[in-house]
């Protein structure tokens, strides 16, 4: 690997380790709801959910990471193993209640993603107690029914974790219902409507994509549910071709729709094809590298993005309050770690030790050969 691929690689740890340092380590003491700020921009209650946001979402981003179980991770694991029991033990002052509202269903969801993208690593090793603990929390958000959007995949992957973990009585229901929906949902194109329309948003990247692709991975050979799979494999190749060609040569995305402040978490169907090594032909892993790297460097960077302590701040580069809405405060900001997916492959995977490349974008606008974009043929899929 030379030097610059090197650096590129180190950057990245960085950033996680300081995402993750501050919310561990506090879960691991448990010290976190003393601990962690709550910024919002005048919701309800969210301090009933904020600290179970920031650590499941910590997690959907890390684990693969923390999958790789290298020496360097050791400390890291042994810090998220302490905060999972930590959040599922009723005696900790840092005990989450997933059933406090509806919300907990989201961030259950994706701490059950982040358990399954770290399985070995994270949840084999778990003592009995906790485990059983962390079923009963993942069990108990059954209570509250999703509306007809992408909270259906919520359902529907905390179910994927059950089957997964071998528990008899996982719903078989709420997976289907969240299959078939999004299939109906979808537009064309590597698109999906969040629920019956299209929003301009980068939700087909915060959940919908990389929850069907991981719900798929997992269910996908069980009777009935094998037609989705090739469909939605294709459908995040194209996705993630669309959000590679939308970073700008300065390493920059467009500006739209809610959530903004999730930051680079808006990339992370390409950062998981780039995991799966999956990703559209003719965009090499190197260039992948680049053109995240860009994004994350840049925003990071920002002054403004962690407040004194080392919490994030809203914002979608730097501290941006006003681009906060409603259901966002500081634990929801954790989304933008599922853009350091990457991490995990190894040091000597291509996406780390090719040459450095440069994406579309800075090829088109430089005036170099460029591949031309094509649509998805959805006919061929029978769509």
């Amino acid at each position: 690997m030379n030097d610059t691929t090197a650096n590129q690689r180190t950057r990245w740890v960085a950033i996680a380790q300081s995402l993750a340092t501050p919310v561990l380590s506090s879960l691991a003491n448990r010290t976190l709801r003393l601990r962690m700020p709550i910024e919002n921009l005048g919701g309800r209650d969210r301090e009933l959910f904020t600290h179970l946001e920031a650590f499941g979402r910590l997690m959907a981003g890390i684990a693969p990471w923390l999958e790789l179980g290298e020496p360097e991770h050791l400390p890291t694991l042994r810090l998220a193993r302490e905060a999972l029991d930590a959040i599922c033990d009723p005696a900790s002052p840092d005990f989450c209640d997933f059933t406090a509202g509806a919300q907990c269903l989201v961030d259950a969801a994706f701490l059950a993603q982040g358990l399954l993208r770290a399985r070995s690593k994270l949840w084999e090793p778990l003592d009995e107690r906790v485990k059983r603990n962390l079923i009963q929390s993942l069990r108990s958000t059954r209570r509250f029914r999703p509306g007809p959007s992408n909270w259906l995949l919520f359902s529907g992957m905390i179910e994927a974790a059950l089957f997964a973990f071998g528990e008899p009585d996982w719903d078989r229901m709420r997976i289907d219902y969240a299959l078939r929906q999004h299939d109906a949902w979808y537009k064309g194109d590597g698109f999906y409507g969040d629920g019956q329309w299209y929003h301009a948003d980068y939700y087909n990247s915060f959940v919908i994509q990389p929850m069907l692709i991981d719900i798929i991975r997992l269910v996908g050979k069980e009777p009935g549910w094998d037609k989705f799979e090739a469909r939605i494999w294709k459908r995040a190749v194209r996705y993630a071709e669309v959000l590679e060609r939308s970073i700008s040569p300065e390493g920059t995305f467009p500006v739209i729709g809610r959530s903004i402040a999730y930051r680079f978490g808006a990339l992370q169907t390409l950062a998981q094809m780039a995991l799966l090594e999956s990703l559209p032909a003719g965009v090499s892993p190197a260039q992948v590298c680049e053109a995240l790297g860009a994004v994350i460097r840049r925003m990071m960077e920002a002054p403004g993005t962690f407040d004194e302590e080392g919490w994030l701040k809203i914002g979608f580069c730097g501290s941006q309050p006003e681009l906060g809405e409603g259901y966002i405060s500081t634990g929801s900001l954790y989304l933008c770690s599922t853009g350091l997916l990457p991490l995990g492959l190894p040091a000597t995977n291509p996406f780390w030790s090719d040459a450095p490349a440069p994406w579309t974008s800075v090829k088109a606008w430089g005036g170099r050969q460029t591949a031309i974009d094509h649509a998805l043929n959805d006919a061929e899929m029978g769509v």
